[in-house]
């Protein structure tokens, strides 16, 4: 049945409740976001059986979210991804990030949207159960320019589809790239290596030793990075290729084809035990392949997992990393009168 619950999921250390919304559509399935972060906790989908499991990483409870994590299942922003020593230019003018990540500033800083409480208001739509969730970012957060006001709408069609729509305005120039980090494991359990992976892109955008993008956009034909056609993951990560070892797996964005603002294709995701299928549909220009290198075991999620290398997989969909200092790069600027809007879509399947 259609529908949307609102329950309490916790507080804040400063006392601000925190709610958790649960997104539901007439097959079964279930989308659980938490106003701490926008996040993503919880994703409910069949297999080829009809048995329901949750496919994103996370915890069962609030105190794993307030802690230090690898972002799960978060929004992101203001920027998405890294920006090289922290700093970039608008106009001639300088302006100086939070560092988080060696030199670089990754996902918006130290305190990103991922840890910023969102308000949020739910409605049964046309198009489905949703939920908007908003946040005003002020001038100055973590060095970015602008006062920005941003809002994220999370919907659950009947079409088994999860769709965010990402939308900012700024009343100075600045930049903006938002995206969601949900780790996906389409088995609900053990690692992402026999997942098989396509994405609609001809070529990525190499990294140095400190994962940032050289400027090159090389073509992957020939390379580990080849998935124009479906393959399964752990048959690509094995090379000895300098662009695997620097990221020890693929942290890496590749350019997608479409070239104009619909939304298109820009993956698909399959686990063959389960037969679940995953289709992701954007308006961006990039997609962040991230093999979940950096898991070690150290974290316990849910129902005490320990979440070990390759336990989850993100497609984080998003302008590109570093776009201010390459000219080349789609350009990541946000003028005042601007409508900052993109959209990509989750569309869930069975796959025998």
């Amino acid at each position: 049945m259609l529908a949307i619950e609102r329950e309490r999921f916790g507080e804040t250390p400063d006392r601000r409740s925190i709610d958790r919304y649960t997104l539901k559509n007439d097959n079964g399935v279930q989308a659980s976001i938490i106003t701490l972060g926008g996040t993503l906790v919880s994703l409910l989908t069949p297999d080829r059986r009809g048995i329901f499991a949750d496919i994103v990483l996370g915890f069962d409870a609030l105190s794993g979210y307030l802690s230090e994590h690898p972002y799960f299942g978060s929004l992101i922003g203001r920027y998405a991804n890294r920006i090289a020593r922290a700093t970039f230019s608008i106009a001639d003018k300088n302006y100086f990030l939070v560092v988080n990540d060696g030199r670089n500033h990754l996902h918006g800083g130290r305190v990103g949207f991922d840890k910023r409480l969102w308000s949020a208001r739910s409605e049964l739509s046309p198009q489905g159960a949703q939920i908007a969730l908003k946040y005003f970012s002020p001038a100055g957060e973590e060095g970015y320019p602008g006062n920005l006001w941003a809002q994220v709408i999370y919907t659950l069609t009947e079409q088994n589809e999860l769709r965010l729509d990402y939308h900012a305005r700024s009343d100075a120039e600045t930049i903006v790239n938002l995206t969601n980090h949900s780790y996906f494991n389409l088995a609900g359990r053990g690692t992402i290596d026999n997942h098989v992976l396509s994405l609609a892109a001809p070529r990525y955008l190499p990294i140095d030793h400190e994962l940032i993008p050289t400027g090159e956009q090389r073509n992957v034909d020939g390379t580990a990075f080849d998935f124009l056609r479906p393959r399964p993951i752990a048959s690509r990560m094995g090379g000895s290729e300098a662009q695997l070892r620097f990221a020890g797996g693929y942290d890496h964005c590749w350019i997608l084809s479409h070239e104009s603002a619909a939304c298109a294709l820009a993956a698909e995701l399959h686990e063959p035990g389960s037969g679940r299928l995953l289709k992701i549909y954007t308006t961006q220009p990039g997609i962040q392949f991230y093999s979940g290198n950096f898991l070690d075991g150290t974290i316990c999620g849910k129902g005490g997992s320990r979440y070990e290398q390759h336990s989850g997989l993100c497609l984080e969909t998003q302008h590109f990393p570093d776009s201010p200092h390459h000219s080349k790069f789609p350009t990541t600027l946000l003028k005042p009168g601007d409508a900052y809007k993109e959209t990509t879509v989750y569309s869930f399947a069975v796959k025998e």
